[in-house]
């Protein structure tokens, strides 16, 4: 299936596509063929991305946006429609998250990850939707969640409650948005180590042994199988898959519901040390 074309003359919008599980889907969507167009709040890290990108010869364009700017959105189809002509797959991946108690948050703590995770995708998806509509071409919206947002899980609960709003999204969309040829698929993620996710979910080397522990094939993900999944949902060998999410996790959820919930073992002196080594107010 993963032929060299497979993508060929389709152009792929990724959120936080700079890091993480962003840039490792746009480095094999290009790989098989697609036209890229990379965002996130750190031009610096977008242009190292590009650069990369570039020097195995793939078409990419990047641009500073934040999704939680309606504005700021239009702006960034307006240079993917300049630039490109089209845009036939948006992917919403742009996201935040980190643990704590949730009595120790603040509302401007559960705004910032609600708002990226969950305004942002709407912003996108509303901004790209209404662009397929009406030149009636399609397309296609891929969407991260989480196995939390069908099960909730404590101690991320903005990210569950946005996580399960994305997923609301997808199945109410799929349905809505079918006559105009739009499809709405997901993907959940279990535990794949990125550099910025992981400083902020598994700080502690005990905290990482124990996520291990709990996924039944005895591993983490590596993000090349996420991004072959995501290759083969916005292909057109998925064009009859809509308003469903996969599950990519080594069997984790099934293994017990809410990711997060054994961190009622620790301690509120283990929540300081924690919260101490937790990267903050660094964008992502």
């Amino acid at each position: 299936m993963f032929q060299e074309d497979l993508l060929k003359g389709k152009v792929v919008l990724i959120t936080g596509g700079g890091t993480g599980l962003g840039k490792a889907m746009a480095s094999r969507f290009g790989q098989l063929g697609a036209d890229l167009a990379i965002i996130g709040r750190r031009t610096d890290v977008l242009r190292n991305t590009a650069d990369e990108l570039e020097a195995d010869g793939i078409e990419v364009i990047f641009r500073s946006c934040d999704v939680r700017d309606p504005g700021q959105v239009a702006a960034a189809m307006d240079q993917v429609y300049d630039h490109y002509g089209h845009m036939d797959v948006l992917v919403n991946n742009a996201a935040g998250n980190f643990i704590s108690p949730t009595e120790r948050l603040s509302h401007r703590a559960v705004d910032a990850i609600i708002n990226i995770v969950l305004h942002g995708s709407m912003y996108c998806t509303l901004e790209a939707g209404k662009r397929w509509i009406a030149a009636g071409t399609g397309g296609t919206v891929l969407n991260i969640v989480a196995s939390y947002a069908w099960t909730g899980s404590g101690y991320v609960v903005p990210s569950a409650v946005a996580k399960a709003g994305v997923l609301a999204m997808t199945r109410s969309l799929a349905v809505e948005w079918a006559k105009y040829h739009i499809r709405q698929v997901a993907i959940s993620p279990g535990p794949f180590p990125t550099e910025g996710a992981w400083s902020r979910l598994v700080p502690t080397p005990e905290l990482a042994q124990s996520f291990e522990g709990r996924v039944p094939l005895g591993r983490t993900g590596d993000p090349s199988e996420l991004a072959n999944l995501a290759a083969y949902l916005i292909s057109d060998y998925a064009s009859f898959i809509t308003g469903e999410v996969v599950t990519i996790d080594g069997g984790e959820w099934l293994n017990g519901a809410g990711q997060f919930n054994t961190l009622s073992q620790l301690t509120a002196q283990d929540w300081d040390h924690i919260s101490a080594m937790i990267p903050r107010n660094k964008k992502s």
